[in-house]
């Protein structure tokens, strides 16, 4: 099931390198049905230069343990600051298994042993690469029970408090900068520290919508108090912004402010997609009530429903305010609003 989340989507290039063309080339046998294009390198260095010249091309990195010049772990850690997102597994024979356990401790995602089965070897390769996304959009502790339990992904109906974020004025900013520019900006002061924010609280990031997060606090793991973790991460998401901001003053035009939506109640949630992309995600009206109340979210503001509101046990300075009617609901929703 877990395998399912990323099928078509990590797996989308592959790099052997290995010394021994012997290696090289039962590995290419054994992953000549898979779905991604395989390629080849004879050392470190070669295999260094291959990403070097096509960074986006290359989603996982196998590299032999012991092989002359650049062993595997300097070659795996190099491709790391070249492109983080590739998923890196050291291959190694029992002989080094010690010292290649203790590889995945310096950011190595995994590793293979040989001799290797080829069934084996290939949903290896999946898992590793699974757990490596599963890592960008869960806390490390959702990560861990996921991980643990693969059920945590099957399809379900719970109640889940989801929180929408969103920029305010963003084609205005954005208007006279640059594509690199505009990138930087969502990447580095808006989606980079708003994501681990949602992760402090395990929050789990759903999804991005042009320039705005959907996080969801209960599934795939659930906990008492999912609604109080969706304010306080709102409530910090608002003030990191505020701190962004002083930071963003000194480069023109510029200028970072949110509003947030928060709606609690029964969702589905599980994989969804066709057959080339999947994600893990959650439909349901509450979904849609955040995604409206964010829409109607002054900047700097936190709106949530009622039942959000019923759901919090801690005391919350909040003030309710005036019903109003949002697109797909028949009767005035009731919102509040959430002082800080």
């Amino acid at each position: 099931m877990i395998n399912d989340v990323i099928q078509g989507v990590i797996m989308k290039g592959l790099l052997i390198i290995d010394d021994d063309e012997g290696v090289r080339r039962s590995l290419l046998r054994a992953l000549k049905k898979e779905p991604y294009e395989t390629h080849v390198s004879a050392s470190g260095e070669e295999g260094i230069s291959f990403i070097q010249n096509s960074p986006q091309k290359i989603s996982t990195v196998i590299s032999d343990y012991k092989m002359p010049g650049l062993d595997g772990l300097s070659t795996l850690l190099s491709i790391g600051e070249i492109n983080p997102s590739i998923t890196r597994i050291i291959l190694t024979g029992y002989a080094t298994m010690e010292a290649a356990i203790s590889a995945t401790n310096q950011r190595i995602d995994g590793f293979l042993t040989k001799p290797f089965d080829n069934l084996e070897l290939k949903l290896k390769i999946h898992e590793i690469a699974v757990k490596k996304h599963l890592k960008q959009f869960v806390s490390e502790q959702i990560y861990h029970k996921i991980v643990s339990n693969s059920g945590f992904l099957s399809p379900s109906t719970s109640e889940v408090s989801v929180l929408f974020s969103d920029i305010r004025n963003f084609t205005e900013i954005v208007q006279n900068a640059s594509p690199i520019e505009i990138a930087d900006f969502l990447n580095d002061d808006y989606f980079t520290p708003m994501g681990e924010i949602a992760f402090e609280f395990n929050g789990t990031v759903d999804k991005h919508i042009g320039d705005a997060i959907m996080v969801l606090f209960g599934s795939p793991v659930s906990y008492a108090d999912d609604a109080d973790r969706a304010v306080m991460s709102a409530i910090r998401m608002q003030k990191e912004a505020e701190r962004i901001n002083g930071v963003l003053a000194k480069r023109k035009g510029f200028h970072l402010s949110i509003g947030i939506g928060i709606s609690t109640g029964k969702v589905f949630s599980g994989i969804l997609g066709s057959m080339r992309k999947k994600e893990y995600t959650s439909v349901g009206m509450p979904v849609n009530i955040a995604s409206r109340l964010q829409n109607i979210a002054e900047p700097g503001e936190i709106l949530i429903c009622e039942r959000t509101h019923e759901k919090l046990s801690q005391p919350f300075d909040t003030t309710k305010i005036d019903p109003v009617y949002v697109k797909g609901v028949s009767e005035p929703l009731s919102i509040i609003q959430v002082n800080y």
